[in-house]
C-alpha cells in the first residue's frame, strides 16, 4: 500500500480524490491523508511516518508549497513530493524542481496521468526505502560479523567455500561469567544487558588482540577459536589477560546486591573439525567447530572455580615451558571413559 499525503487549500480536493481513486482505496493500494497548507503538511509528515509519496499545491496559506519543499529533507529526507499546481509556467516548475519537486502536474488535472506520476514516483520512493534498509541492515551486520568476514563475502568464492569442512590444529577456549545468573533475577533485565555487553566487551577486545575470533555468545558465556601459528599461546595470553582485567574492575552496587565480574575459563587444543553446521532447511547455519577437542574445552571450564584457567595434561605439555602451571586435580567429566587430569595455568 502507498501511503499519500495531499496538501491543498481547496475544499473540494478530498472529496475529488477519494471519487477518482476509489477503487485503488478499495484494493488497498492508496491510502490518502489530507492538509490544507505546508505547516499542517509538515505536522502530518511527522504524524505519519510511513508515508510514501506528497501531492502539493503551491499557492497556499500559512506556508506555500515551494517552502514546504524547503522543509521536507529535514522532516523525511525519504519522502518525495509532486507538485499539483495551476501555476504551469515554466518559472514555477522550474523553481519547483529547484527545491526539490520530483515531478509536477499541472491544474485542471488529468487523473489518468496523475495515477501513472504517482506509480512512477512510489516505484523511485520504494527504491530509495530498498536501498535505506539495505545500509541499516549492512551497519547491524557489521555488529556481528568480523570485518575480514565482511570483505571475504565480498568475492565470488564466498559461495562455495562456504561448503568446505575441513581438519585443523587450533585452540578453543571457553569463558563464563561467575555468578552472573543468580543475579539476573534481581536487577532490571536493561541493567543486565548493558553490564553483561560491558564484560563481552572486554573479554572481546582481548581475543581479538591475540587474533583470536569470537565464534559465538551463549548466554553468559563466550567460545573463541584461535588459529595460525601459536594458536596455543595466543590463546593462553588472552585468557590471562582477560582475568587480569576483570579482576581490576570495581566491585557493582546495585541496591543491596553486590557484583564482582569473575570468570572461569577451560582452554584445550588440537584437531577439530571446521565447517558450515545447523539446518539448512532452515537457512540457518553456523560456520563453526566441533569435535571432541571443543567439548573438553567446555567440560574444563564447567569445573574451573572463578578465576581459574584449565587446561588438560596433554595441552599442559604444549605450553609448560612458556607458562606457569599447577596440579589442579582429576576429574571425571561427561563423555570421558577416563578421569581428566588437569592444570591451572597461573602466569
Amino acid at each position: 500500500m502507498a501511503k499519500i499525503l495531499v496538501v491543498d487549500d481547496e475544499p473540494d480536493l478530498e472529496i475529488l480524490m477519494k471519487q477518482k481513486f476509489r477503487k485503488k482505496i478499495r484494493e488497498g493500494a492508496y491510502e490518502f491523508v489530507f492538509a490544507q497548507n505546508g505547516e499542517e503538511a509538515l505536522q502530518k509528515v511527522m504524524e505519519h511516518p510511513d508515508l510514501d509519496l506528497i501531492l502539493s499545491d503551491i499557492n497556499m496559506p500559512v506556508m506555500d508549497g515551494l517552502t514546504l519543499l524547503t522543509r521536507l529533507p529535514e522532516a523525511n529526507p525519504a519522502l518525495k513530493a509532486v507538485v499539483v499546481s495551476a501555476y504551469g509556467d515554466m518559472q514555477n516548475i522550474r523553481s519547483a524542481m529547484n527545491k526539490g519537486a520530483f515531478d509536477f502536474v499541472c491544474k485542471p488535472v488529468d487523473f489518468d496521468d496523475l495515477d501513472l506520476t504517482i506509480e512512477k514516483t512510489i516505484l523511485y520512493v520504494q527504491q530509495i526505502q530498498q536501498t535505506i534498509q539495505a545500509i541499516k541492515e549492512n551497519n547491524i551486520l557489521k555488529m556481528y560479523v568480523d570485518e575480514n568476514v565482511l570483505n571475504f563475502m565480498a568475492h565470488k568464492e564466498f559461495e562455495t567455500s562456504l561448503l568446505k569442512n575441513e581438519m585443523l590444529d587450533a585452540t578453543v577456549i571457553f569463558l563464563d561469567v561467575c555468578g552472573f545468573t543468580a543475579i539476573t533475577e534481581k536487577i532490571p533485565a536493561n541493567t543486565v544487558v548493558t553490564l553483561l555487553n560491558s564484560i563481552f566487551d572486554t573479554i572481546v577486545a582481548e581475543i581479538i588482540l591475540q587474533n583470536g575470533h569470537v565464534d559465538k555468545f551463549m548466554g553468559d558465556a563466550v567460545m573463541a577459536v584461535f588459529r595460525g601459528e601459536f594458536h596455543l599461546d595466543r590463546a593462553i595470553d588472552a585468557a590471562l589477560a582477560i582475568r587480569d582485567k576483570l579482576s581490576r574492575a570495581e566491585e557493582l552496587v546495585f541496591g543491596d546486591i553486590t557484583f564482582k565480574p569473575e570468570i572461569s575459563i577451560g582452554i584445550n587444543s588440537g584437531e577439530m573439525v571446521s565447517g558450515n553446521i545447523g539446518s539448512e532447511s532452515l537457512k540457518r547455519l553456523d560456520y563453526t567447530v566441533i569435535g571432541d577437542v571443543v567439548n573438553l574445552s567446555q567440560r574444563l571450564q564447567s569445573v574451573a572455580k572463578p578465576g581459574q584457567i584449565l587446561i588438560t595434561e596433554e595441552t599442559f605439555h604444549k605450553a609448560k615451558e612458556s607458562f606457569s602451571c599447577l596440579p589442579a586435580g582429576e576429574f571425571t567429566l561427561k563423555n570421558k571413559a577416563k578421569v581428566v587430569v588437569t592444570y591451572e595455568v597461573t602466569e
